[in-house]
């Protein structure tokens, strides 16, 4: 039996795409052989100079998923370019800092609405065009060591991405037997917008290093395998898995 990886004649849809994580992870896709619709709030310019570098059909879709409002554009537009969505990786993310007992309202909504809310309804509007054609596809979810952990300073974050963990294995029970995979990957600290503010205090960056087995911060690029396995044929019997890449820091 063979194994493949191949995703050539795939089109993904990769939220977030603008730079970190989502950017590797389109990149990563393309490089496998998929057509990228990169969605994100701001210039895609260097996301689809690296795609195209590799052999990659790339189009964009400026959309703020901050509200429910662009979905059914990015997916009637992702659906017109490409004919259909085999790939969705729900990567957009936003979070908020502050201590609990001071924590508002409106940063609890910016980030539950971008983090949670809209990828549920995103990933509705994909998964109904891939039960239309009965023809299946992949759907991932990026969600994060705090779907595992508490973390501090960081409440609306964390409840979103440990909500998602549990959206993915909802999602799989409802949809693996109509052939649609929905997993998860739950990226360790890696050097993000998302972490800068981490990096740049020296007690918290020695304090995370400190528990990192592979003694590193991961680099976006470190991700790309995970996308690729779990958006293949090598993964079809994988349903409502979240799969941590970390550096082995859960194993600590």
């Amino acid at each position: 039996m063979t194994f493949s990886f191949d995703l050539t004649g795939k089109t993904a849809i990769v939220t977030g795409a603008n730079t970190g994580l989502g950017q590797a992870i389109a990149v990563a896709l393309a490089q496998a052989g998929a057509s990228i619709v990169a969605v994100g709030r701001s210039s895609m310019d260097e996301t689809e100079r690296l795609c195209r570098d590799a052999g990659a059909k790339f189009h964009s879709v400026q959309a703020d998923l901050s509200s429910l409002e662009p979905i059914e554009h990015i997916v009637a537009e992702a659906t017109a370019v490409s004919g259909r969505i085999d790939i969705l990786v729900n990567n957009a993310g936003i979070i908020r800092r502050a201590d609990a007992i001071a924590f508002t309202e409106k940063d609890w909504d910016d980030v539950m609405n971008v983090n949670l809310k809209s990828t549920f309804f995103l990933s509705q509007a994909v998964a109904r065009t891939m039960l239309a054609d009965e023809r299946g596809g992949k759907i991932i979810n990026i969600a994060s060591l705090l779907s595992f952990q508490g973390g501090i300073r960081i409440p609306s974050y964390t409840a979103s991405k440990s909500g998602l963990a549990g959206l993915t294995r909802l999602l799989a029970c409802e949809w693996a037997a109509k052939g649609i995979n929905v997993n998860a990957i739950a990226p360790g600290y890696f050097v993000t917008n998302n972490t800068e503010a981490l990096r740049n205090d020296p007690n918290r960056s020695s304090e995370i290093l400190g528990r990192i087995p592979a003694g590193r911060w991961g680099d976006p690029t470190d991700l790309g395998g995970a996308a690729v396995f779990l958006a293949s044929p090598a993964a079809n019997y994988i349903h409502g898995i979240v799969l941590p890449v970390d550096g082995g820091w859960l194993a600590r």
